[in-house]
């Protein structure tokens, strides 16, 4: 039987929003957001095993403490590559199939990721995943796959971005090379379109604004109760509507397309004209 284990990525530091994992949720509460990610995802009914991997900083020493007060295995590693900490965890815990999460997303719902593991074990796949085409809400976010799959990253990965962020290697540089699969929902277009995951204090507030319609100790909610409160009170969730999700860059290309969305984002027009004139005339 395969062993099935979730590796939740999470460390105190951030450039956005320091400490973002240990901040309290529901607001004022004794809970840290951290605690919330490993409460949903200890819900699943596939997922074997759940290994916290943070790094070896002494500031990341609470996040060490809270992982062993809720009962999951802890694998400490490098802080930059994001990578051989993932590759190290899975492999000293004998993981065969490995779903990745982040500690910043305290919506993230069971269901999905057993839907998530389902579908990779039923397709066979190398790699399966729910955002490679945006069809859940930003914050519902997953990736699944297997053991050699990681292997053959950790060994041949060569580019930072693609051990900084783990996968890149499988999804982005060779996508030719693996059997990859896609998870989809049947939600509307505007529900892909909500951020519900933890970057700035516009998103920690919104995610206490979820939790405090919906919270219950007793009953943890699911995306469909998210979707219904956003139906019946959809101003809620312009609390973030103007943050900027997070994208992988893979070349200068990428990013002079990222810079200028976002400068077209914030009505910098001169300097959105002036970095398309000096990069465009450089070509």
């Amino acid at each position: 039987m395969k062993n099935i284990g979730c590796i939740i990525q999470a460390r105190s530091g951030s450039t956005r929003l320091p400490k973002k994992v240990l901040m309290k949720l529901p607001y004022n509460s004794e809970k840290t957001v951290l605690e919330q990610v490993i409460n949903r995802v200890q819900k699943s009914n596939k997922i074997n095993d759940i290994v916290l991997a943070t790094t070896n900083a002494k500031e990341d020493d609470i996040i060490e403490n809270i992982g062993e007060k809720l009962g999951v295995k802890i694998y400490r590693g490098a802080e930059k590559n994001v990578l051989k900490r993932f590759y190290n965890a899975a492999k000293n815990n004998k993981l065969d199939i490995i779903i990745r999460i982040t500690s910043d997303c305290p919506v993230i719902d069971w269901e999905i990721l057993d839907e998530l593991i389902k579908k990779h074990i039923q397709d066979n796949n190398d790699y399966t995943s729910n955002v490679l085409e945006r069809t859940y809400p930003h914050g519902m976010d997953a990736e699944i796959f297997n053991f050699s799959v990681l292997e053959d990253a950790f060994l041949n990965s060569t580019e930072q971005y693609e051990k900084e962020h783990v996968t890149p290697y499988i999804y982005k540089t060779h996508p030719k090379k693996f059997k990859i699969g896609v998870l989809k929902s049947n939600y509307d277009n505007d529900i892909s379109r909500l951020r519900i995951t933890l970057d700035t204090q516009e998103d920690y507030t919104l995610i206490c604004t979820i939790y405090d319609y919906l919270y219950n100790e007793k009953k943890i909610f699911k995306t469909d109760d998210i979707i219904k409160l956003f139906k019946e009170k959809p101003w809620i969730f312009n609390i973030n509507k103007k943050v900027n999700q997070k994208r992988v860059c893979a070349n200068l290309e990428e990013e002079i397309t990222e810079a200028l969305a976002l400068l077209e984002k914030q009505d910098l027009n001169k300097a959105k004209k002036y970095l398309e004139e000096k990069y465009y005339e450089a070509k």
